[in-house]
């Protein structure tokens, strides 16, 4: 699976598939630009809310960028934690300035815990991308903010009694967890994206979701009560309702009189009617 579309031709920057199975369990790519334009799910203020966090074990993010037929350049502004007793800053294996490859080529963002601390730490990147006009791409400058989890403690002599989920106890008595799953013991599992309205990942990539909600990612809503005349359930009872109708099930009509033989209300007072009848209320037949 993909999210968002492939690289063509033009400027494209995106984590490959391979990486993201180190995230979420499952191989699939996200595209942060994709063919000159920044996909519109970076730009969303929510979409670290969806994102998984980084698992300790995972200490650097590959990117895969290109520029395609045209010249472009890059500055990094922002490589920052937002907890240092946490999480180091991150470091980029590249210049922080430069000139984006015409090829497709790896570049790498280092995360490294402080060892201070437990916890998931934010972090953020920084990125402005320009033409050789020195106009920026539309959507920029692009700021990712991610989450990366930290894990601090010592050997544990019962390890290889602990890990859980394929984890494997190391030389260092520490569990080392297989793709898609995290914690000390092996314990979290990792859903891409993360479950959502209140959903629980229960193994990578499957979520068990909150009473009245239902979907891969528990993004879907259920309404106890049947959406009437067309209304479609778009979140936990809640309708949305087609032209002419409204109401907390679309069950009321903006047409008075009522459209009757079969007749639908598209309209305020305006009744679309079935073949055969016509009239302002499909009255006459």
């Amino acid at each position: 699976a993909r999210r968002g579309k492939a690289a063509g031709e033009g400027l494209s920057l995106w984590i490959d598939q391979n990486q993201v199975r180190h995230f979420s369990g499952f191989p699939m790519e996200i595209f942060v630009i994709a063919d000159g334009y920044v996909m519109p799910y970076i730009l969303d203020p929510n979409f670290e809310k969806h994102l998984p966090v980084i698992p300790t074990e995972v200490t650097t993010v590959n990117f895969t960028w290109k520029s395609g037929g045209q010249k472009y350049f890059y500055n990094f502004y922002e490589l920052q934690s937002f907890d240092n007793q946490i999480l180091d800053d991150p470091v980029i294996s590249i210049v922080s300035e430069g000139k984006i490859p015409r090829k497709p080529k790896v570049f790498s963002v280092l995360l490294l815990c402080s060892g201070n601390a437990t916890g998931v730490a934010s972090f953020g990147i920084g990125l402005v991308i320009k033409n050789r006009k020195g106009t920026h791409l539309p959507g920029m400058p692009l700021r990712l903010k991610l989450q990366k989890h930290c894990i601090n403690h010592g050997p544990d002599p019962e390890c290889d009694k602990k890990c859980a989920n394929g984890g494997k106890c190391n030389l260092e008595k520490k569990c080392e967890c297989p793709e898609g799953y995290m914690g000390q013991y092996c314990s979290i599992a990792l859903c891409y994206p993360q479950c959502m309205n209140g959903g629980t990942c229960i193994s990578p990539g499957v979520c068990s979701c909150a009473d009245g909600y239902q979907g891969p990612h528990c993004e879907g809503g259920i309404c106890r009560e049947k959406c009437l005349n067309g209304g479609k359930c778009i979140q936990k009872d809640t309708c949305s309702c087609p032209k002419g109708y409204h109401g907390p099930r679309c069950q009321l009509s903006k047409c008075f009189p009522h459209c009757v033989n079969g007749g639908r209300c598209v309209g305020k007072n305006i009744c679309r009617c079935s073949k055969g009848y016509s009239g302002p209320a499909c009255e006459i037949g």
